[in-house]
């Protein structure tokens, strides 16, 4: 049986249906992800197992037992929000010990786990500074230790990285899967950030209008989408329309491709998904000819947008530590077989 079960979760406000039918199964220790747009439901699904939200159907279950009509604080899961909700007046110990006092835990006793739950965030010299004197990253910690302090059995996290500046974001995702890993806590985070998604899952769920559109492994659900919506919103792709014109081709702007079409018949309307990174740029004549219309240098990669018989295609490549083609300069482009994608939910 898993650790975290939803049974066909369902939320409406009045007539607006926010969460539809979601189930899933969430093992013990394992790093699960919300994904998607705003509005999709993935926040109103987290509040559900908090417990803020009551269901209009359906059941959760932890650890075999039906939490759905328990009152939040009897459920012991810990929860980190966007904001954080650090008391002001209190310091990062008096913060994290906050929970374990009105649980009823003695003074000596909650000191000693918020100092050891500060030290596993790397706070410790911080253990007596007030909120306004700590950076965005070090009151992210505090609330993370609060969270955990108390050893919940999962840890809901509401986008607790959005605040944070870019490179800080990118170190906080790895400490933070780290720890989690050490700590072997059960873990659901709600995110819009594909890529926070992607660099700290063991699986992801991807939500569209309230529905589930895929649940999968970060690296499954990046190289083998579903349908169009998760090929777009999951990392960046190249969307391409066309006809089937025999079985093995698809035509695009009158151009053949070489795809895999045993999932649609001859004659049907599909698209075609290949990720930039896919592509080969070259000198040496190949497979299509392309104009380099922008040529933007990101440091560890180059990103190219081109127009040539498919239309127009964005492409990155890696700083090989040469010049990279520039604006006005003539291509070759080609892709390794199976590098696309077909989808009948043609766009």
């Amino acid at each position: 049986m898993s650790f975290l079960r939803f049974e066909s979760l369902k939320k409406e406000f009045g007539k607006f249906v926010a969460v539809r039918d979601m189930s899933l199964d969430v093992e013990r220790g394992e790093f699960i992800s919300l994904l998607g747009p705003s509005g999709c439901g993935k926040t109103t699904t987290l509040q559900m197992v908090a417990g803020l939200l009551q269901p209009t159907s359906g059941r959760i279950l932890l650890d075999g037992k039906d939490i759905t009509n328990m009152r939040p604080d009897k459920r012991g899961l810990g929860i980190v929000f966007q904001s954080y909700a650090l008391f002001p007046h209190m310091t990062a110990t008096e913060n994290v010990a906050f929970g374990l006092e009105m649980r009823g835990v003695g003074k000596a006793d909650r000191l000693a786990r918020a100092h050891a739950a500060l030290e596993q965030v790397r706070l410790s010299q911080f253990a007596h500074r007030y909120p306004k004197d700590m950076s965005g990253g070090q009151r992210q910690r505090v609330a993370l230790a609060r969270a955990l302090v108390i050893e919940p059995p999962v840890l809901l996290l509401d986008e607790p990285l959005s605040n944070l500046d870019a490179k800080l974001r990118e170190e906080m995702r790895i400490e933070l899967r780290l720890l989690q890993q050490d700590i072997g806590v059960t873990t659901i985070l709600v995110t819009h950030d594909q890529e926070e998604a992607l660099s700290m899952s063991d699986r992801i769920v991807v939500m569209q209008q309230g529905d589930v559109a895929q649940i999968a492994a970060p690296l499954d659900l990046y190289e083998r989408p579903t349908n169009t919506f998760v090929s777009d919103f999951v990392g960046t792709t190249n969307l391409l329309t066309g006809q089937v014109s025999q079985p093995g081709k698809v035509s695009v702007k009158g151009t053949d491709i070489d795809v895999d079409t045993a999932s649609a018949g001859v004659g049907a309307h599909v698209t075609l998904s290949i990720r930039p990174e896919k592509f080969r740029l070259s000198d040496e004549k190949s497979n299509q000819e392309v104009r380099i219309d922008a040529a933007i240098f990101l440091g560890s990669s180059w990103l190219y947008r081109v127009t040539g018989q498919l239309g127009e295609l964005f492409i990155t490549q890696p700083n090989t530590g040469a010049a990279g083609y520039a604006k006005g300069d003539t291509a070759f482009l080609d892709w390794p077989k199976g590098a696309l994608t077909l989808f009948e939910d043609a766009v």
